[in-house]
C-alpha cells in the first residue's frame, strides 16, 4: 500500500497482472432477441478458439496501461512482458506490485530483477 500512497519521486509504480486461460469463445448461432413475457435466448454450444492469456501492467499515476495478448503462458512470454514495459519506460526505475504466481519466483525472472537467492 505504501507504494500506492506515497510513490517514490523519481520511479514508476505498476501493478502487473496476467489473466492466463481466458476462453475465446464463440455461439453457433446468434442470440435472440427479448420478447413480450420472454428474456433473450442463446445457444448452448459453442466453438472454442483456444485459451490466450492477456498480460497488463497499469502505472498507477496516470492509469496508463501497457498490455500484451499471447497465446500461451509460460514464464519465458511474462519475462518478454516485462521487457517491453521496461522498454516503454527507459528512463526510469520500476517498482512492480504483483501477486505471488509462481511465473513471478522463477529463476529467470528473479535474475532479470536482480534478486539474490537467499
Amino acid at each position: 500500500m505504501g507504494l500506492y500512497l506515497a510513490p517514490p519521486e523519481n520511479g514508476v509504480v505498476l501493478c502487473v497482472d496476467e489473466k492466463s486461460e481466458i476462453q475465446a469463445l464463440e455461439r453457433t448461432a446468434p442470440g435472440l432477441p427479448m420478447q413480450p413475457g420472454k428474456p433473450a435466448a442463446r445457444t448452448h454450444d459453442f466453438v472454442r478458439h483456444g485459451t490466450p492469456t492477456l498480460f497488463a501492467a497499469l502505472e498507477i499515476a496516470t492509469g496508463h496501461v501497457t498490455v500484451a495478448g499471447k497465446p500461451r503462458h509460460r514464464r519465458q512470454v511474462f519475462l518478454a512482458f516485462l521487457k517491453q514495459v521496461a522498454r516503454a519506460y527507459p528512463e526510469e526505475p520500476l517498482h512492480l506490485v504483483m501477486d505471488n504466481y509462481a511465473v513471478h519466483r522463477t529463476p529467470e525472472f528473479k535474475a532479470w530483477l536482480n534478486l539474490v537467492e537467499v
